[in-house]
């Protein structure tokens, strides 16, 4: 039965949606002209001066031929192929076509010497379908960016970025599948030096439209960087509020102090990996007591004031039976967890040779994480209450009119392209634990609309304020929303996370600038209402790659040539293999003889843990729940290492089989080097970079596990 209130609030979105026609009308009348902020040489846009990739099927991209493609990095690195010829030819790439096919959406291309390559980008084409038509359009052009923007086809064109990721090495104390830099596996370090990092950082905030970004350190594994806190303390100096980590969690479960070091020097987030709830659904890794481990540097972290991310890298077949469990989770969890990230598996870095049985049976798309949210919890209609990331521009646009033209930063702005990321927010009452998706209670593309015409009229701040409250009301449906929610909650979180009045940039919050303290967090972390957002990022691979999706990325990689696509450094024609390459820091050999070796777990091992000890609710049938097993029941591997090993004991041809002997030689060699800390025997050698004057010319050798 609804509260009095509720009754009250209908009647209130009511009003509201009278008053709204009179607000509305007269807001059309004399519009003013967009400004340009401090922080742009370029007004900001209209909603209707905003333009959109070709979207709809069928359509014709641009994407690249998965043979081609490797061939031609290959060559780079082999020096038979000069780099520069990435900017100035269209080097693997090839024409496809998006189409509909039995029910399910399809990118499909054709090369003259490689033949006929297919991969399902939707299972549900009416979902994705909904995700373009509510696309908003593309952010403001990039501008005034000349030498950090400069790679060819893969050059980022559009918006103003959103997470700067910068690998702080690629050393790793893990070697797990799948990883999409090949971790460990390379045979030489790349590990950026406190210049470069000063050089990246101060880079970044030197180009228009000038960022309000996320950093991102990750790597391999930032924090075995010993520059990892000096670069959270120099990010937050030069004026970044949110720097985050992307980690194992290993360090921060072995060391509380770490953890308390961190979060002193100013990390924000940590995007910790996990990949399923208890350690049977970890086991992949292959590390015996991975679970463990994050559930301690959860403790760790969060006690100090830093957030959690869970990122959950999802392979079919492999643990797609965890997003229901890993939401219950966040669900019994929320004065801890108020954000998830999946991330559907990418075949890159040791999976990029992927066979295409195992391929088909381990793609998982966005629409697939939308079908299992609402399967396995019951919660969340695929198309009522799933939008592209890009969907927020609406609102963050509405936050750059009404906060003025004197701002340092933009706003942070997902503008990516609408088949790269999706979202759904899920309103949960921390005290009684209700969880209701706020696109039940709240009618968001009518919403956006109407918070768009507020931005596009450019009124005081004042009137944006007014017609955004005035928008609110009249699209809230009360007797949707939990039970103990009112419409004053729903104002106070929109103005929370947006900052459009005085009160919330006067810190009565809680502040969120660099200057933030622990009381800060503690009076953020008091609201009743936890605002989870659980966000669907697909990052492409060599068989969906699309360069439209590529010119729109809001994750550039930070590096010594530029800010690189995401997508474009760890897939498409591989800067990363190129930039680490060009910029190596040494041999293992060389690295080792002067620094030592660092732990690393795999094959099992264990990390060893003062306490196991953590006040987190956990479903206790989750985590008896054994691995899932389906590859095993189809006969197909999981993982390339599997895969190596399938392939020699087929014994296709005496050549194969010798292959396939010397691939796993030269892995036991690793493995020894690295878990079992014997005497490195191995010498890797690389095309150019930097390198001692007694190091020899060198020769990539690149194993795939």
């Amino acid at each position: 039965m609804h509260k009095p209130i509720k009754f009250v609030e209908k009647g209130l979105s009511i009003a509201a949606n009278g008053a709204w026609v009179v607000f509305n009308g007269l807001n059309q009348i004399n519009q003013r002209p967009s400004f340009i902020p401090k922080w742009s040489d370029k007004p900001l846009l209209k909603s209707y001066e905003k333009t959109k990739p070709p979207l709809g099927w069928p359509r014709e991209t641009d994407s690249l031929c998965p043979t081609c493609t490797r061939e031609a990095r290959q060559a780079i690195l082999d020096g038979k192929k000069d780099v520069a010829d990435l900017l100035t030819e269209k080097v693997g790439e090839i024409k496809a076509t998006i189409l509909e096919r039995d029910g399910k959406i399809l990118m499909v291309k054709d090369c003259p010497l490689h033949g006929h390559f297919e991969d399902v980008m939707a299972m549900d084409t009416a979902f994705f379908k909904h995700l373009e038509d509510v696309f908003p359009g593309r952010d403001i052009r990039a501008h005034n960016d000349e030498k950090l923007h400069n790679h060819g086809s893969a050059t980022i064109q559009h918006g103003r970025g959103s997470v700067l990721t910068v690998d702080l090495t690629n050393r790793c104390n893990m070697m797990c599948d799948p990883c999409f830099m090949d971790a460990n596996q390379v045979g030489f370090v790349h590990e950026l030096s406190w210049e470069d990092i000063k050089m990246v950082l101060d880079n970044a905030i030197s180009i228009k439209p000038r960022r309000q970004m996320s950093v991102q350190f990750s790597g391999g594994e930032p924090t075995i960087s010993p520059y990892f806190l000096d670069a959270v303390r120099y990010a937050r100096k030069v004026g970044y509020n949110s720097v985050q980590a992307a980690t194992n969690g290993i360090e921060f479960a072995k060391r509380p102090e770490f953890a308390k070091e961190a979060a002193e020097a100013g990390l924000r987030y940590a995007y910790l990996q996990f990949d399923g709830i208890g350690n049977a659904a970890n086991a992949h890794r292959r590390v015996g007591n991975l679970f463990d481990v994050k559930l301690r540097a959860i403790e760790n972290l969060h006690s100090n004031g830093v957030d959690i991310v869970p990122v959950v890298t999802i392979v079919n077949g492999v643990n797609n039976e965890q997003v229901g469990r890993i939401i219950e989770f966040a669900l019994d969890n929320p004065k801890t967890i108020n954000f998830l990230s999946f991330q559907p598996v990418s075949f890159t870095g040791r999976d990029e040779e992927v066979t295409p049985e195992r391929r088909a049976a381990q793609r998982y798309t966005l629409s697939h994480l939308a079908h299992d949210v609402k399967n396995q919890t019951g919660i969340g209609e695929p198309i009522r209450d799933w939008f592209p990331i890009s969907f927020m521009g609406s609102f963050t646009d509405w936050a750059d009119v009404t906060h003025g033209a004197e701002k340092e930063f933009g706003q942070l702005t997902c503008g990516c392209h609408p088949n790269c990321g999706i979202g759904m927010a899920i309103m949960i009452d921390k005290d009684t634990k209700e969880a209701v998706p706020v696109t039940k209670f709240l009618k968001a593309e009518q919403l956006a609309k109407d918070v768009a015409a507020v931005s596009d009229a450019g009124r005081s701040r004042f009137w944006s304020n007014f017609g955004m409250a005035l928008a609110l009301v009249r699209n809230y449906d009360s007797f949707s929303s939990p039970t103990h929610f009112k419409l004053t909650d729903l104002l106070k979180k929109f103005d929370k996370t947006f900052g459009g009045t005085k009160k919330a940039e006067s810190g009565a919050y809680g502040k969120t600038s660099g200057d933030r303290t622990m009381d800060d967090i503690t009076k953020r972390r008091a609201d009743r209402w936890n605002f989870l957002f659980i966000a669907g990022m697909w990052f492409q691979d060599l068989f969906n790659y699309d360069f439209r999706r590529t010119e729109m990325c809001i994750i550039p990689y930070a590096t010594q040539q530029g800010e690189i696509s995401f997508c474009a450094y760890n897939t498409g024609i591989g800067w990363r293999n190129i930039i680490e390459k060009m910029h190596m820091t040494a041999t293992l050999t060389k690295w080792y003889e002067e620094h030592g070796r660092h732990e690393i777990f795999a094959g099992g091992k264990s990390v060893q843990l003062d306490s196991t000890a953590h006040t987190l609710k956990l479903n206790e049938e989750a985590v008896r729940a054994g691995a899932q097993t389906d590859m095993e029941d189809m006969g197909i591997a999981k993982n390339a290492r599997e895969e190596k090993l399938a392939a020699q004991k087929k014994h296709k041809s005496p050549e194969e089989a010798a292959k396939d002997a010397a691939h796993n030689a030269e892995m036991a060699k690793l493995y020894a080097q690295h878990v079992l800390k014997e005497q490195p025997t191995l010498q890797i050698q690389g095309l150019g970079g930097k390198k001692k004057a007694s190091e020899p010319a060198e020769v990539l050798h690149k194993p795939i596990v």
